[in-house]
């Protein structure tokens, strides 16, 4: 798989550093992508977060969020590998905008 950084250059909403798409290479999924990835400027303190594809919905009035990648067992360690991949791919990003400054 391949992760694709989408920059966030309209600096909206406040945060928001880009959007990330994983485009799969190989197997059933090859040719394919997995859209939703989100990489966010943390609010406490230094360091970024990735938010993952999600689906908002109501609740009498109340509005929430059903994340639509979700680990098969109750190990959530399939998610902190994504969002580390999805950090350094923003990081290459990044490396790669100042080199062509």
């Amino acid at each position: 798989m391949v992760i694709k950084i989408l920059p966030n250059d309209k600096n909206a909403p406040t945060g928001k550093l880009a959007d990330a798409e994983v485009h799969f290479t190989e197997g059933a999924l090859d040719g394919l992508r997995l859209l939703g990835f989100a990489v966010w400027e943390r609010k406490n303190g230094p360091g970024r977060n990735v938010t993952f594809p999600a689906r908002a919905y109501s609740v009498n009035g109340e509005r929430r969020n059903f994340a639509l990648l979700r680990p098969v067992g109750t190990d959530n360690s399939a998610q902190n590998a994504i969002r580390e991949l999805v950090l350094q791919a923003y990081s290459d990003h990044e490396s790669r905008a100042a080199v062509a400054s």
